[in-house]
C-alpha cells in the first residue's frame, strides 16, 4: 500500500523559509496509518523550532537534510490499521507533524495510551511517544492541543518550585507573563495565595493590560519597568522569553537576592542570550520530563495523571472564558499563522487550531 503525505517543513538554519512537500510511504506488519484532523500552534512550537538542534525536536520526524519538521499537538484519526490491538477509526491524542498522514508502530498498549516506537522514535523520550486513544467526548478538546502540552509543563514548573520550597523566594518573578505557558504558571502559582510566594508578571507594553486582567498576578510591570520591583525581597525568575538584555538586567537588579533563575522557553527569539556571568542564581534549564518521571515514580502514574488532570479542567474552565479560538484551513493558513508566529504577531489571548481540510 502505498501512502502519499503531504508536509510542512522548514529550513533549519533559516526558519523564515518553509514550504510544503510530497512523498511516499508504506504500512508495514505492526502499523497503523493517522489521518491528521487538527492541531496547535503557538509559540511553544516555535521554541521546538529554535531549540531543535539543542534539545533534539528535529529528530521525531526527520525532514530531508537542511530541512525540518517542527513537532505540534493534536488529534488524529487511525484509518488503516495492520496491528490487531488497534482498530481502524479510533482517535488519538498526541504528538504530531504539520502534514496530512503519520505512520505509527503503536507498542507498549493500554486500554488508554499506546507509544509509538516507529523507527526513528524509538530511541527518544517517552514523554513525547506517548499517544491517548480518545473514546467519547473530550472536555475542552478544542483548547487541548493550543493549551495542555504548554500547562503540563507550567504545572511541572510550579510543582518543581513547590518541592524545592521555592529556594527560599517570597517573589517568583514570570519573564514573557503573557506566553501561554507563563500564563499557566501565573494560574498556578496564584492557586497557591496566601501561603505561597507573591506572584509577579513581566510583559510588553502591548500585553500588559491583558495580563493584568487576568487576576494571576500581584504585579505587572513591563520590561522598561524592572527597576520598579522590590529588590529586597528574594526572588526566584522564570524566564519564558529568553532574551538576554532583559535576563542581565534582572539579575543586576536583584543580585544575590535572585535565588533562582529558571530558563524554559524562547519567546523572544531573535534577542541575544545572556552573558555567562551574572549576579545572583547561575541560570539553568527547566526539562519538564525529568520533573514528570520524579513525580510518576513517586505518585504512581495513575497519580500524576489524576493530579494533572484535575488541575488542567480547571485552568482549562478559567481559560475558556479569556481565549479567542481561531480556526484555520488549508495549506496557505497553516503558513500564515507559522509566519505570524514567527514573527511574533500573535494575540497571546487567541488561540490558532489548524487542519488541512
Amino acid at each position: 500500500m502505498s501512502i502519499h503525505i503531504r508536509e510542512f517543513v522548514v529550513n533549519r538554519q533559516d526558519l523564515g523559509k518553509s514550504r510544503w512537500t510530497d512523498r511516499t510511504a508504506s504500512l508495514g506488519a505492526g502499523q497503523v496509518l493517522a489521518e491528521i484532523e487538527k492541531f496547535a500552534l503557538t509559540a511553544n512550537n516555535i521554541t521546538y523550532a529554535v531549540a531543535g538542534d539543542m534539545l533534539n525536536y528535529w529528530s521525531f520526524f526527520p525532514a530531508e537534510a537542511g530541512w525540518g519538521k517542527i513537532p505540534v499537538w493534536g488529534f488524529a484519526r487511525l484509518i488503516k490499521s495492520n496491528c490487531p490491538a488497534i482498530a481502524e477509526g479510533e482517535r488519538i491524542y498526541g504528538y504530531l507533524p504539520m502534514a496530512t498522514h503519520l505512520v505509527m508502530q503503536p507498542e507498549k498498549i493500554s486500554a488508554g495510551s499506546f507509544l509509538d516506537l516507529y523507527e526513528q522514535r524509538r530511541e527518544l523520550h517517552p514523554v513525547y511517544n506517548n499517544y491517548v486513544r480518545v473514546t467519547g467526548e473530550r472536555a475542552h478538546e478544542d483548547l487541548e492541543p493550543i493549551l495542555r502540552p504548554l500547562y503540563t509543563t507550567s504545572f511541572l514548573i510550579d510543582d518543581w518550585l513547590a518541592d524545592n520550597s521555592f529556594f527560599g523566594a517570597k517573589q517568583v518573578l514570570s519573564i514573557s507573563a503573557s506566553s501561554k505557558t507563563g500564563l499557566g504558571l501565573g494560574y498556578s502559582l496564584h492557586q497557591r495565595r496566601p501561603s505561597g510566594p507573591a506572584v509577579s508578571g513581566l510583559t510588553s507594553a502591548r500585553n500588559k493590560g491583558f495580563v493584568e486582567g487576568l487576576g494571576f498576578y500581584d504585579k505587572v510591570v513591563t520590561y522598561d519597568e524592572i527597576e520598579s520591583l522590590d529588590a529586597s525581597l528574594p526572588t526566584a525568575a522564570v524566564d519564558f522569553a529568553g532574551d538576554g538584555a532583559v535576563l542581565s538586567a534582572i539579575h543586576h537588579h536583584f543580585g544575590d537576592r535572585l535565588v533562582e533563575s529558571t530558563a524554559v522557553g524562547i519567546s523572544h527569539k531573535d534577542a541575544p542570550r545572556a552573558p555567562s556571568s551574572l549576579p545572583g542564581a547561575a541560570p539553568r534549564f527547566f526539562f519538564a520530563p525529568d520533573q514528570m518521571k520524579k513525580r510518576t515514580e513517586e505518585w504512581g502514574r495513575e497519580g500524576y495523571e489524576k493530579r494533572l488532570g484535575e488541575s488542567w479542567n480547571a485552568f482549562a474552565a478559567a481559560s475558556s472564558r479569556w481565549m479567542k479560538l481561531e480556526r484555520g484551513a488549508g495549506e496557505d493558513a497553516i503558513a500564515k499563522t507559522y509566519a505570524d508566529m514567527l514573527a511574533g504577531n500573535i494575540d497571546p489571548s487567541r488561540g490558532h487550531l489548524l487542519s488541512l481540510k
